[in-house]
């Protein structure tokens, strides 16, 4: 598991069912799996310190939606948003009382780090209608408001203190963050999505971490929402070198020592992203900001969303 990277629950819970051939089952780790309308959906609970450890993740419930046909298929994009609001709403209670906070992490100047900005630009924000024209939004509205701290880089200021600084202001009752993700398969980038109830690190896709956004750093609960839209390219060699060592006996014996030049080479500091990512982007944004749409605000459609947004 250390030759690879990946932030996905699922693909770190692969990688260890891989090396333990036996089974699939790990002490303090449950794993359900369902289909509906195309979209295929496994929940992974961590229960306690055991469970952490084997699969390197904080104690808490993972969400991956794999909807493979998103970008081509209205009906499973439709699927993939109610989905992403059925599991929101299944990890917190919403009401029309409740106020979130939308947090858009990355850099919207690097397409594949601008999920989180593209989505907070497609919400259905009510927070200044709720507080000064509330007779306009019925109870099928609750309070949100977002924003796009920007990262490190530019701003000068971490996004932890920025999202904090908000929350003191604002004082919202639940956090949602944002953030594209790094996965283990190309398969997996642009279609797949991870919600979970602990929180996010930014940076982490790229081996950049900073302290988490979660619950104990913010003091609210916290719900963090990814899409993975790079791999690392060390992950594509080693992928490419195994699968032609199974087709070449002389090769087989070879690949340990061609990974580990693999490892050492330039290749171990470059990311791979698709070549449409610009669209990718797009679409994933789209997705996730409706799904949120829907799960904050009751009573309302896919139809009724895009109405509003455009």
């Amino acid at each position: 598991m250390n030759e690879v990277r990946t932030d996905l629950a699922i693909e770190a819970h692969e990688m260890c069912s891989k090396e333990k051939a036996e089974d699939n089952h790990f002490e303090g780790i449950d794993v359900a799996e369902y289909e509906k309308d195309g979209v295929y959906v496994t929940v992974i609970k961590i229960k306690n310190e055991e469970g952490a450890k084997v699969l390197s993740k904080p104690i808490g419930t993972y969400v991956t939606i794999e909807a493979p046909d998103v970008k081509y298929s209205d009906s499973v994009y439709e699927a993939a948003c109610c989905e992403i609001a059925t599991q929101i709403k299944k990890m917190c209670n919403i009401s029309e009382d409740t106020k979130t906070l939308v947090v858009g992490l990355g850099n919207k100047m690097i397409t594949p780090d601008a999920l989180g900005p593209g989505v907070v630009s497609k919400l259905m924000i009510t927070n200044h209608i709720k507080n000064s024209s509330f007779e306009y939004l019925d109870d099928s509205y609750s309070s949100v408001c977002g924003i796009i701290p920007g990262v490190l880089g530019t701003t000068g200021i971490e996004t932890l203190d920025i999202i904090k600084g908000v929350i003191d202001k604002v004082k919202p009752e639940l956090v949602i963050c944002v953030d594209a993700l790094a996965a283990r398969s190309m398969q997996r980038v642009s279609s797949t999505f991870q919600i979970s109830d602990t929180g996010i690190t930014p940076g982490s896709g790229v081996e950049n971490k900073r302290e988490g956004i979660n619950e104990k750093t913010l003091g609210v609960k916290v719900i963090a929402i990814g899409v993975p839209t790079v791999v690392d390219a060390t992950t594509i060699a080693i992928d490419s070198i195994e699968y032609i060592a199974e087709k070449n006996k002389y090769l087989s014996e070879k690949k340990d020592s061609l990974i580990q030049k693999m490892l050492t080479d330039n290749a171990k500091n470059m990311i791979v992203t698709p070549k449409d990512i610009d669209l990718v982007i797009e679409r994933a944004s789209r997705t996730v900001a409706n799904g949120i749409n829907l799960a904050l605000h009751k009573n309302l459609t896919i139809k009724d969303v895009e109405s509003y947004i455009g």
